[in-house]
């Protein structure tokens, strides 16, 4: 159930906005700049020869203005997810009274019944999948426009003249191995938070720290849903 709303972000698609951001620079050109203007336009020069790679996946949603825009997504959505999660259950449930039907009749009327909420099921999650991602591809687009011109101009200025990203491993993508050492995500992230001005978010709070109080040992309680059994 909660796989569906599992961020996958359509790389393809966003890289396309990022080459083009980072070979015309952040804006496109009046048609007669002044010379002060077409030197400030102009994209970052690669004169390094060392290589760079960046997980761009990981900055997007890494960044604080991805944690806040990616997480009132997700809060957007519960309800949606909430629905589908009851679907579920009811269909579930249906299910498990057409396998005890004692009568051949009722068994099929249940089936029926089962095949039908079973279409409405997949249609609303195929729907909602839909929704969702594409309103998380907006959000990534809108992020990466921003944050495209802040990893050419740190790659340029620090010596680097090729930048890889890491976001699919191979075979999948095209770099079989890279090390830690040429992986500039964090500083890229660093860079774009002072930018962008956003805050990080904030930590969830925590309950208070209390003196574990004794108590008799009672039996095991039945597991609540979502809930973690202490170890």
């Amino acid at each position: 159930m909660t796989s569906m709303f599992t961020r996958i972000l359509v790389i393809g698609a966003l890289l396309s906005s990022f080459m083009a951001v980072a070979q015309t620079g952040s804006a496109a050109l009046p048609s007669a700049p002044s010379s002060a203007a077409a030197t400030a336009n102009e994209p970052p020069v690669a004169t390094g020869n060392k290589v760079a790679t960046i997980n761009i996946t990981g900055a997007l949603a890494g960044c604080n203005e991805g944690q806040r825009d990616f997480g009132t997504l997700d809060k957007k959505f519960e309800p949606r997810q909430n629905e589908l999660t009851n679907m579920s259950k009811e269909l579930d449930a249906l299910k498990g009274q057409a396998n005890s039907a004692t009568t051949d009749g009722a068994r099929g009327t249940l089936l029926k019944q089962v095949e039908q909420k079973q279409k409405a099921f997949e249609r609303t999650r195929q729907d909602a999948a839909d929704d969702y991602q594409n309103q998380q591809n907006e959000v990534a687009s809108r992020i990466l426009q921003k944050m495209a011109p802040v990893m050419v101009k740190y790659a340029a200025d620090n010596g680097f003249g090729l930048l890889l990203d890491t976001t699919k491993q191979w075979p999948d993508g095209q770099v079989i191995w890279a090390g830690q050492t040429v992986d500039i995500t964090k500083a890229v992230v660093e860079q774009y938070n002072a930018q962008s001005g956003v805050p990080a978010p904030a930590a969830p709070s925590r309950p208070a720290a209390t003196s574990p109080k004794p108590v008799a040992p009672t039996s095991k309680p039945a597991a609540t849903p979502g809930a973690t059994t202490p170890k």
